[in-house]
């Protein structure tokens, strides 16, 4: 009986991390329906998925907001010019993969590696972002983004591999788009991270390599 129970419990805590998750890819949807307000969206989103898995707190939507009005504060203008450049490169792409000749070639052999390094960057911006201080700037999130990118190249690639193929099934079922346009990148920038968001009790493991106890 108490194996059914606990069985029951564990069935109805995945099924309230699922339906969390859904609400705040709902609420991305209907915020990031105003261009300037795309990309603090997804910040904001990419911030709650750690806290929709886990489940350690209450007022998820309260503090969605709370993450949006930070982010949009500091990342709205940068956030419109990587939508204007993110239009620009698919548009690139559609008129040279339908174009002929030699030229169609040559382009396409730069605008596709740049394709996967943009969206590897974006991935990566979203899981240093997770993180993030309340006093973070472009400038440092970027740096930190490039980093990440270097230091964890072939798992980066694999999360182009896989959103670049989600958008390929997308595209074949648009519905797809509703249920995760915003919170399958959070998904996968959020396993690239590691998982569970850092806190004040889970400090970084930079922070232990410096303590005092490490020794040689």
């Amino acid at each position: 009986m108490e194996q059914t129970g606990g069985r029951t419990n564990a069935v109805l805590a995945k099924l309230t991390v699922v339906g969390d998750l859904l609400l705040l890819q709902l609420t991305f949807l209907v915020l990031s329906a105003g261009i300037v307000t795309l990309f603090p969206a997804a910040i904001a989103l990419q911030r709650m998925v750690p806290e929709a898995i886990s489940q350690e707190r209450t007022g998820l939507m309260r503090m969605y907001f709370r993450e949006f009005g930070w982010a949009f504060k500091r990342f709205w203008l940068s956030g419109l010019g990587l939508y204007v450049g993110g239009v620009m490169l698919a548009f690139g792409l559609v008129f040279w993969a339908n174009a002929t000749g030699p030229a169609r070639i040559f382009a396409l052999v730069i605008l596709i590696p740049l394709t996967g390094m943009i969206v590897g960057l974006y991935l990566s911006g979203l899981a240093v972002l997770r993180d993030a201080g309340d006093d973070a700037t472009l400038k440092t999130v970027f740096r930190q983004a490039n980093l990440f990118l270097l230091r964890r190249s072939l798992a980066v690639a694999g999360g182009v591999v896989m959103l670049l193929t989600w958008f390929a099934l997308a595209s074949q079922v648009p519905t797809l788009l509703v249920i995760g346009s915003g919170l399958v990148p959070a998904l996968i920038a959020y396993w690239l991270g590691g998982g569970r968001r850092q806190t004040e009790t889970t400090p970084p493991e930079s922070e232990e390599k410096d303590s005092g106890d490490v020794s040689i």
